[in-house]
């Protein structure tokens, strides 16, 4: 299976999807999970 390139609207979209009740992982909903924990975690300081 060969890579496509994500078009905007589809990684907008993605990032909503979290595949739940198929065995495949959605990488953009993944990595936007990852960094909602960073932000989230109390001793997360800002970078300036």
């Amino acid at each position: 299976m060969a890579k496509q390139k994500i078009t905007p609207a589809q990684n907008a979209a993605n990032m909503h999807n979290a595949n739940r009740g198929t065995n495949g992982v959605n990488r953009q909903y993944s990595q936007v999970q990852g960094n909602r924990g960073k932000q989230l975690n109390p001793t997360y300081k800002k970078e300036k």
